[in-house]
Formats: C-alpha cells, sequence, structure tokens
C-alpha cells in the first residue's frame, strides 16, 4: 500500500535507484495529495508529501512507513506534560524541524510548492514531488458526533483516521476547499505531457479522489496522449493496510478491485471515466468495460517486486521501461 513505496518501484523499474538521485534517461513526477494537511501546534503538517520526501531520501521509519528514522519524542512529552492539545498526534523532533521550515516559509509568502522544492533540495528524492494544489485543500469526515447522541459533526480526516482510527462510520467526506483551489504550477502539463500516468494503489477516495477533485486534474488525464493504468489498493475485497473499506463505504462504492476499477471508470466508454488499464491482484478477476485489466503480483512485498508490477503497469500503458 501507499504512494511512497510505489514511487521506490517506479523508479528501480526505470534504472534509478530506489533511494536518492541517480543518472536516467527518464523523469518521474509524483502529483501528491495534500487533503491529508493540517495545522497542529502552529505548525503546518504535509503527511503525504514527506513520507513520500523521507522515503525516497532515505530518512523514513522503516518500521512505522511514515515519519523520520531513528526519532526522538522529547518535544512530545513535553506538550503532553502541559496537557496540549490535540494529545492523539505525534511529532517527532526531527520531523517538527521540516515542519517548522515549512511553516516559516509559507508565512513568508512562499506557495507549497516551492516550500516542497526548496525541502527537497536536502532529501534529494530522485523524483519531482509535487502538492496536487498550493491552495488549502483539507478532507473532512461527516460522522454520528461521539459526544452528543443523535447529532452530526464533521471532522477533519486526521482526527477520524488517527483518533478514531475510522471506526465512526462516515456519512461523507469531502474535500473542503477543493472546489476553489487551482492546480498547483506544473499539475496539468505532468499530466498532459507525460508518457505513462500511474495511479498507485492509494486509498481511491482520501488520496487518489482528493487529487482528483481538484478542478482541471480529471480534465487532463481525460485529455493526455499518455496511457493511464491504475493499481489496485484492494486484494482479496480486503485492504492490505489502512481503512480504505471504511472510505469506499461513504462513498457507496464496494471494497473490490472490481468496484474500485469501475468507480475509476473508462477513458474510451464513458464520458468521465479516467482508465485505460487497470491491474488486479494475480489469480483475481474483474470487468472494467472498456478497461484492459491484467492480473499480476500487487503485494510490494519489496523494492523489486514493485518494479515488476510497475514495468507490468508500463507495458499496458504502451511504454518501454527500458
Amino acid at each position: 500500500m501507499g504512494g511512497a513505496r510505489f514511487l521506490l518501484g517506479v523508479k528501480a523499474a526505470l534504472g534509478l535507484p530506489p533511494v536518492g538521485e541517480g543518472e536516467s534517461p527518464h523523469e518521474i513526477t509524483a502529483l501528491v495529495n495534500t487533503g491529508d494537511d493540517v495545522w497542529m501546534h502552529g505548525l503546518r503538517i504535509c503527511p503525504d508529501l514527506d513520507t513520500c520526501m523521507y522515503t525516497l531520501g532515505g530518512g523514513v521509519d522503516p518500521e512505522r512507513g511514515w515519519g523520520h528514522a531513528d526519532e526522538t519524542w522529547t518535544v512530545h512529552s513535553e506538550l503532553a506534560a502541559y496537557g496540549a492539545e490535540p494529545t492523539w498526534f505525534s511529532l517527532g523532533d526531527k520531523d517538527i524541524a521540516t515542519h517548522l521550515i515549512r511553516t516559516r516559509m509559507l508565512r513568508a509568502g512562499y506557495p507549497l510548492s516551492a516550500v516542497t522544492e526548496a525541502l527537497c533540495d536536502r532529501w534529494r528524492p530522485g523524483v519531482r514531488l509535487l502538492p496536487m494544489s498550493d491552495d488549502r485543500v483539507e478532507t473532512h469526515v461527516v460522522v454520528d458526533d461521539p459526544d452528543e447522541p443523535g447529532q452530526r459533526k464533521a471532522l477533519h480526516f486526521q482526527e477520524w483516521w488517527v483518533r478514531y482510527r475510522a471506526k465512526l462510520p462516515a456519512h461523507s467526506i469531502v474535500p473542503i476547499g477543493a472546489e476553489e483551489a487551482q492546480p498547483a504550477p506544473g499539475v496539468l502539463s505532468a499530466i498532459e505531457e507525460a508518457d505513462a500516468v500511474l495511479f498507485a494503489p492509494s486509498n481511491p477516495v482520501v488520496s487518489v479522489g482528493t487529487v482528483l477533485s481538484v478542478p482541471g486534474v480529471r480534465e487532463a488525464l481525460r485529455r493526455t496522449k499518455a496511457g493511464v493504468v491504475g493499481v489496485s489498493p484492494i486484494i482479496g475485497d480486503k485492504p492490505l493496510r489502512g481503512m480504505a473499506d471504511a472510505c469506499l463505504k461513504a462513498i457507496g462504492v464496494d471494497t473490490s478491485a472490481e468496484a474500485v476499477g469501475r468507480h475509476y471508470g473508462s477513458r474510451r466508454d464513458s464520458e468521465d471515466g479516467l482508465l485505460d488499464g487497470w491491474l488486479i491482484h494475480e489469480g483475481e478477476t474483474a470487468e472494467v468495460p472498456g478497461v484492459t485489466v491484467r492480473a499480476v503480483p500487487l503485494i510490494m512485498s519489496d523494492v523489486e517486486a514493485t518494479a515488476a508490477m510497475v514495468r507490468a503497469a508500463l507495458e499496458v500503458a504502451g511504454v518501454d521501461s527500458e
């Protein structure tokens, strides 16, 4: 699961070292969800951008799959001693440095895309990381209020996901601010000028879906000449990690590879579909009208397994990875 781990395989499939920079005739651009972004303790936190940056730059905690390796938690402990809310969201000491730099630059007037580029100067991920938008977009989840029976309330996605572990049934999931947002510089041209566009096996609702909610992104995917191929995040009718099933239920989509493929739809056979190809796990079957479906191993057990999956996606997209 996850875009960061998927990107390690993309780099390997195209002859780049999975971690860090390297020589290759290919260029990779990752359009990253910012709907999970949140203000905490006066700092702007961008979980998806940071996880990609740390992972590709060699600094991620390999056990957790997010945050810094060899992290310490002194500031978190001191905040807890003060009773500072939110107590359910942990920030490591090293991670806080990233958020301090980001917040300082944002408050100085730099857009998020420029801030991300500056942060990547340190980490050298070997991939161009672009936030989907420089505008503030935050995913909120409408649930039954746990403190007021019979009432509903909207929670920031992070509170629903981290504090409540998505156990509160979601009535709706809404990317607040998306309708007014603009794609970050380079987002639309990256899609339109690509040789292949791949949907990572990420959450179809709150990761990929939030990127698609930014005006212009769907239209760019519809008109690009590149093959557009998605990788299913669902294996055996279950998400491998996370709580994607809770998100899919909120939008009325079954938790199956076929249902998610149909949710994205066909570019050829529908007015708003996005896919030319769809990868599902070996041994499974799915019918997605107008879309080439191929079954291959999808478990990202290591970089080479992921690279093999990426090469299969590129083949479906009509691109030679050599």
